[in-house]
């Protein structure tokens, strides 16, 4: 009598972390993409004068970059545009998502949700030249060359950064309890205001997390659209790196990336929690 046919061994799933070289190759990108921002960190504590002599341990130019008129004008400014932008964006990107999302599909729906996404295909120098133009023209009709051009710079360009995991947020809720709610007789309003809107707000809060550090972070948009005297914190470091550099850069720099890491690692905790 013949033996049964033994059932075929299933084959080893694909692991990307046995293809030979890949620890290696790992192990040199992190170590070229996080030595620099090490060695920048390191010499912001550095008590000599020289980014490139360790002279021993100091807070000496962290002292310095606090004293310092220039850098405190520049941080207040940033700090302002940064939450202004990231109020104006977060309210338009809770707007677009809530349409995008809670409506039946409709002709042109991913057409809408590529224009509120387009900052982030579009290269940000063609963004920032194309915001330049626009205002340039408002500046020359109206006569005022204030902070709001920044804010409305930086609010456009983070929309699709609040945008994304708010959508996400949106999507992941479960319809019942919305249903459940029109059921009870309740009004929209009502509905959004006491269902919606509690589940959806760690979305929001990510979202607007997300959008002040882009904000906070911003160079190449905030270089074409600011008037004279309206440096931020980035466009300042610029300017002294081009005069000449010195650890007080690096102290700026490192206090900017302490936020930075702070306000991502909140945001990447708002977005994964779930209800």
């Amino acid at each position: 009598m013949a033996e049964p046919a033994l059932p075929p061994t299933p084959g080893r799933r694909f692991a990307v972390r046995r293809i030979p070289g890949f620890a290696t190759i790992a192990a040199v990108s992190f170590v070229l993409l996080y030595a620099p921002i090490a060695t920048l960190v390191a010499y912001a504590f550095n008590a000599g004068d020289s980014i490139a002599l360790w002279e021993g341990f100091s807070l000496r130019w962290f002292a310095v970059a606090w004293g310092n008129e220039l850098v405190q004008e520049a941080t207040v400014r940033s700090l302002v545009v940064a939450a202004s932008a990231s109020a104006v964006a977060t309210a338009v990107a809770t707007m677009a998502a809530l349409g995008t999302t809670r409506t039946a599909p409709f002709p042109g729906g991913m057409l809408i949700y590529a224009l509120i996404n387009q900052p982030l295909m579009v290269p940000e120098i063609v963004t920032a030249v194309a915001l330049l133009i626009v205002f340039a023209m408002v500046k020359i009709a109206t006569g005022y060359s204030g902070l709001g051009y920044l804010i409305a710079a930086h609010a456009a360009f983070c929309v699709p950064f609040a945008y994304l995991p708010i959508r996400a947020r949106l999507e992941g809720m479960d319809l019942s309890y919305e249903t459940a709610a029109a059921d009870l007789y309740a009004t929209p309003w009502q509905t959004f205001r006491r269902i919606t809107l509690p589940l959806m707000s760690p979305g929001i809060v990510a979202g607007s997390m997300l959008a002040f550090v882009i904000s906070l972070d911003d160079v190449v948009i905030t270089e074409f659209v600011k008037s004279a005297g309206q440096d931020t914190l980035p466009t300042y470091m610029l300017g002294q790196l081009r005069r000449a550099v010195t650890p007080e850069v690096n102290a700026i720099s490192t206090a900017l990336l302490a936020v930075t890491v702070l306000l991502l690692s909140a945001f990447f905790v708002l977005n994964r929690q779930r209800r």
